[in-house]
């Protein structure tokens, strides 16, 4: 199975269409990739770019008049896993297509639960040694542009496999990033930051009828149940 790091750059948050795509093939070894063949191709939307994305991508409309339309993207045809940082925005902008995700985003926050920021480009600057800060930096004065992005990703990656290295497995990757995505406690609401175990039932149930919860944070609360005495 293909196996890419993937990233995009889209409209917006409200209906985002992709204006930058890039991806890079990392099997069967991240170590053995080249970022050279990174991939990225941009696209022209139906809509305009919202300010607040412009603002942190700094693609304007005028860049992509001359571009294949959004509608024309799509993955390559061997792909079967994704990895990315916050991946299931970018696999939404895909179209959710039946592969594989693997959230860089997900496993940081448990392998180093020390960070105070969980952002892409903070995680590399503490897990950079100071010596090599200034040439990273150089390297990230282009952050937010997809290509920079899939390779920041790729070496977070690097970073992952380092600590912990009985992950060098893509099946077992995948299947910790899974482990990773489950919330260990209430994300929103009256009970945030609270253990699931020491929500009452009855509030549990109730957040279970939302229509548009997540489904990682759905299977922690039905392990909850499932576990609980009465409360």
């Amino acid at each position: 199975m293909a196996i890419y790091i993937f990233d995009t750059e889209t409209t917006g948050l409200k209906e985002p269409e992709v204006i930058e795509a890039a991806w890079l093939r990392v099997d069967p070894s991240p170590s053995q990739a080249k970022t050279a063949d990174i991939v990225v191709q941009r696209y022209r939307p139906a809509k305009p770019v919202e300010f607040a994305a412009m603002a942190v991508h700094h693609i304007l409309d005028e860049d992509l008049s001359e571009c294949q339309p959004s509608s024309s993207f799509f993955l390559p045809d061997d792909v079967a896993c994704i990895i990315g940082h916050n991946i299931d925005f970018d696999w939404g902008v895909a179209g959710k297509p039946d592969i594989r995700r693997i959230d860089t985003d997900a496993i940081s926050r448990i392998l180093w639960p020390e960070m105070t920021s969980y952002k892409l480009t903070a995680l590399l600057y503490a897990l950079t040694p100071a010596d090599k800060r200034p040439a990273f930096r150089d390297r990230m004065r282009n952050a937010h542009n997809a290509g920079v992005d899939v390779w920041a990703n790729w070496k977070l990656l690097l970073h992952i496999f380092n600590k912990r290295k009985d992950l060098q497995n893509w099946d077992k990757l995948w299947a910790f990033s899974e482990e990773c995505r489950v919330p260990r406690v209430m994300p929103f609401g009256r009970h945030k930051g609270v253990p699931f175990s020491d929500i009452p039932d009855k509030d549990l149930r109730f957040i279970l009828g939302y229509d548009d919860l997540d489904d990682y944070l759905r299977l922690a609360i039905e392990t909850a149940l499932g576990k609980s005495g009465p409360k």
